[in-house]
């Protein structure tokens, strides 16, 4: 295997055109990291992309950080001038004083754990914070964009799970407003509202990246485009989409007579489950991911196309939390049932998505692995893909494309935001080695 919140608005042309502008820019210089250190330096094009950041959650902040730390670096080796324009949680939002944006080196101190309403203006170099207003963040935006000269662009970065947001991106893209987002909504969601977006960025010359909607940071989407930019055509992608799902299986022990149960109650009481654990085990996150894998295949696959078998005792659907925990241990003989019958051929359950991009269907399914198979000695809450391709199968004399690592976690799922982040500044001409 290898491992590998409305705005009509129609910002100037220089905006729209900031990616396709080959004509150099002169630097704006502010702070000592903008100064000119060398005359090679003097020749790198700098691309100003002027961020706004939605959510400030645990990702949000981790997110906002990242570029804190690492902002100076990318302009002084590549010519990425990420600047903090502008950043909003659900009740308040704080702008930046002026188009050079925030000042990076105070994020942390700043912002710290707290709300925006609490974050340090001064420091950072911003407005005191006001009511929340997407309208107006965006609007923001695009004025600091056509500041920067005809380089200049902006880029809403949506760290929410929001759908009322996702459903902003059509008119944000069809504007220039670049989108780079973890969140599945949009993506997962309705295809002709999905299709749209895609034609929105076409007529805005914008670009919406999404890797963080698969596997945190894993480089699943960016993969499954390459392969086929590169000509060769996906088979069938399936994998263990579901950190929660996943450390569920890696941590039972049915053949020590272990109930399933008691690990659902002991994840969630250690936080790896959501509030409510059946959000985790009907399947409607690993499908939304079957979804997105589907398409980036190049499946029109809707949500309701992908056949879902539910972990969730159809008895206890529509009860509260309170006693869907206390009878769940009625249920325990009818999947121990199921490991003992898998454990009878030497294989193990695993919860799976699946995308089979041939017959072009879409499943979520426990399903039985060889105990030599990758699925099966997966560790932790670890996510892994498994992608089979015209090239990478056995007429090519070749396993399967295996992508394993950490599927959640606010540090590697920022982490692959910011990498949309660099991969956008690349786009639009910077330096940057992605």
């Amino acid at each position: 295997y290898v491992a590998v919140v409305g705005c009509t608005l129609v910002p100037t042309a220089a905006v729209r055109r900031g990616a396709l502008n080959s004509r150099r820019a002169l630097r704006t210089h502010r702070a000592p990291t903008r100064a000119v250190v060398a005359s090679a330096e003097a020749e790198m094009k700098t691309v100003p992309l002027h961020v706004g950041f939605v959510g400030t959650g645990l990702i949000g902040k981790a997110t906002l950080k990242q570029v804190g730390a690492h902002a100076p670096s990318l302009l002084a080796t590549g010519g990425l001038d990420l600047r903090i324009a502008a950043c909003a949680d659900s009740k308040h939002m704080i702008l930046a004083s002026s188009a050079d944006g925030m000042n990076p080196d105070a994020v942390d101190a700043a912002v710290g754990d707290r709300a925006v309403a609490e974050w340090d203006a001064g420091a950072l170099a911003a407005d005191a914070p006001v009511a929340a207003d997407l309208d107006a963040l965006v609007a923001k935006l695009a004025d600091f964009a056509s500041a920067g000269g005809p380089n200049g662009a902006a880029v809403i970065v949506d760290n929410t799970s929001s759908e009322a947001v996702a459903d902003r991106y059509g008119e944000w893209l069809a504007a220039g407003v670049h989108v780079v987002t973890p969140n599945k909504k949009a993506n997962s969601g309705d295809l002709a509202r999905f299709r749209r977006f895609q034609a929105a960025a076409d007529e805005g010359e914008s670009v919406w990246l999404y890797e963080g909607t698969i596997g945190a940071g894993l480089p699943v989407v960016s993969t499954l485009r390459t392969l086929r930019a590169s000509g060769d055509r996906v088979r069938s992608v399936q994998g263990i989409f579901s950190g929660t799902m996943s450390f569920l299986f890696n941590t039972w022990d049915p053949g020590a007579g272990q109930p399933f149960s008691e690990v659902v109650l002991a994840a969630k009481k250690a936080g790896y489950t959501e509030p409510d654990p059946r959000d985790d085990l009907n399947g409607l996150d690993v499908a939304r991911k079957v979804v997105i894998a589907a398409r980036e295949s190049g499946v029109d696959l809707a949500l309701d196309d992908v056949d879902v078998q539910s972990l969730v005792p159809a008895e206890l659907e529509d009860c509260d939390v309170a006693e869907y925990e206390r009878r769940l241990p009625e249920f325990d003989g009818v999947i121990a049932e199921q490991a003992a019958a898998a454990a009878a051929e030497g294989k193990v359950l695993r919860f799976v998505g699946k995308v089979d991009a041939e017959k072009g269907t879409g499943s979520v399914e426990l399903a039985k692995f060889d105990a030599s198979h990758p699925f099966a000695g997966l560790q932790g809450a670890d996510n892994i893909l498994e992608i089979s391709t015209a090239r990478y199968s056995d007429e090519m004399s070749s396993t399967p494309l295996i992508i394993r690592g950490p599927g959640a976690g606010a540090q590697v799922t920022a982490g692959g935001v910011f990498g949309d982040l660099c991969k956008l500044g690349a786009v639009l001409g910077a330096r940057v080695p992605v």
